[in-house]
């Protein structure tokens, strides 16, 4: 009891430091801010910015990026390429990105779901993977919310880039590939080689990962000709 006591007077207590209890209704004022341009400027801006470049061809004298803006063909493939519902994740009104418009009350999922047992990348990943980077010079852009294991991919891989979770605009994606702006992003956290390394922190003894905490490769951006 005593335990629900303290979550009921911790609720409150916002409540009231909100002032909700006067006023309870949203200030409909606001409303028209919400998706401004500006504010998809900035989420563009954030995406740019949160980029971390972990591989750019075999070595610094070949680089792959940035992309050339006049190729003749560009194949995007992969599941997630033109799902924006994927690109959200968790972070939508309805749990990882499934359409939906009015919600009176949702299956709890908080305490659990947003917690994953799985690191590896999913079918039709790996296959898309090998099958386009064994043909032509390939750009492999994850959108994950955390390290996946890559390493069995990676040597096939000419460009490697960890996305997280660009959302709503996730162009920013394409202004850092084709140059418009520069990679600047470092990884938040280590990057394991395989899950069986975990747990693994900065200072193990069997610190050993594919990428380091902190690691980021950078470019510049290509000046407008």
């Amino acid at each position: 009891m005593d335990r629900i006591d303290d979550a009921a007077r911790r609720i409150l207590r916002v409540k009231f430091t909100l002032g909700l209890f006067e006023t309870p209704l949203a200030d409909e004022t606001l409303v028209n801010q919400l998706g401004s341009q500006a504010h998809r400027d900035l989420a563009r801006e954030a995406v740019r910015k949160s980029l971390v470049l972990l591989k750019n061809g075999e070595n610094a004298d070949a680089p792959v990026l940035p992309l050339p803006k006049k190729a003749s063909r560009i194949l995007v493939a992969g599941s997630h390429a033109n799902n924006l519902g994927y690109q959200c994740g968790g972070w939508t009104a309805t749990w990882q990105g499934v359409d939906g418009n009015n919600y009176t009350a949702e299956t709890p999922y908080a305490e659990t779901a947003g917690d994953s047992l799985i690191l590896t990348i999913a079918e039709p990943g790996p296959s898309t993977i090998l099958n386009v980077c064994g043909n032509v010079k390939c750009v492999v852009v994850t959108v994950s919310g955390r390290p996946v294991v890559i390493e069995p991919y990676e040597s096939q891989i000419d460009v490697l880039v960890a996305a997280w979770l660009p959302g709503t605009e996730g162009q920013g994606v394409a202004d850092v590939l084709f140059g418009d702006y520069g990679f600047t992003g470092k990884l938040p956290r280590t990057w394991f080689k395989t899950v069986d390394q975990l747990p693994m922190n900065v200072g193990d003894s069997h610190y050993d990962p594919l990428f380091p905490y902190d690691f980021g490769l950078t470019t510049k951006p290509v000046n407008a000709s």
